[in-house]
């Protein structure tokens, strides 16, 4: 099973960009796009609210969870594991 993050997802619904998003929140461009990829290890529930208050959405638009051959499905790749 698989954690996958949606926020591109929901700046795509707000038409938001990452520069925007950034500004409102106080986050990093550069943490944002990380969260955006999915290129990241974990998120603090404060970056988390954040996110959530500046987008007007809750935690679970932003994250989802799937198994291993719906995200092969989804995206096209088998998902990495950490060994």
């Amino acid at each position: 099973m698989q954690i996958v993050m949606r926020l591109d997802v929901m700046m795509a619904k707000r038409k938001m960009t990452v520069t925007q998003l950034a500004k409102e929140t106080g986050l990093s461009a550069v943490n944002i796009t990380r969260i955006k990829n999915g290129r990241l290890q974990g998120i603090r529930f404060s970056s988390l609210v954040l996110l959530c208050d500046a987008l007007h959405c809750k935690p679970g638009d932003l994250i989802d969870y799937m198994s291993d051959e719906e995200f092969e499905e989804e995206f096209g790749y088998p998902p990495e594991r950490d060994e």
